[in-house]
Formats: structure tokens, sequence, C-alpha cells
């Protein structure tokens, strides 16, 4: 699972690619028309030192992707709850 880490300025994200072997890329926001307000992206292998990118994210004001923090967090997906059977009835006659 890849990693991506957000940041407004563009030698922000030069400098932790450059540092932790990441590719840069411009990343529009749901909704955003201003080209000027997108932020830069680093997308990072799995295998990244988490501690170095934490301390960079700090220095350089990034974030990560809230699904990655999301999924992370809560572990290993349960499975569904299994589906009815048959159709289920609210009202009876």
């Amino acid at each position: 699972m890849e990693l991506i880490a957000y940041f407004w300025e563009q030698e922000d994200a030069s400098s932790v690619a450059a540092q932790l072997d990441g590719v840069v890329r411009r990343e529009r926001f749901h909704g955003e028309d201003d080209d000027e307000d997108h932020p830069w992206v680093v997308v990072l292998g799995a295998g990244v030192d988490r501690s170095a990118l934490d301390a960079l994210l700090a220095a350089h004001d990034g974030w990560l992707e809230d699904a990655w923090l999301e999924a992370a967090s809560e572990g290993p997906v349960a499975s569904p709850p299994p589906l009815p059977s048959e159709p289920q009835r609210f009202k009876t006659r």
C-alpha cells in the first residue's frame, strides 16, 4: 500500500520526495477550479520510514491522506454481515 502525503508548496513536496524516494505530482481537491489552490502530492512506497516521514510532514506543514490513516487505525477489515435469504416483511396483515 502506498502512502500519499500532501503539501501546499512545490518546494516542500520536492524536498520530501527527494529524501524519501517519492514521486511528486499535482492533485485536485474535489470541486476546486483554481489551479493555484491545488496541493502538491508525494506518492511514497509502503516501506517508507514512518518516523522520518512524520518529522518531514511536521517540518513542511504537510499531511497524509485521511483514507490511509483511517485504514491503518481500524486494523483488518471485518467481513460484512450475511445477507437475508428471503424478503423481510415490515407490516403484517
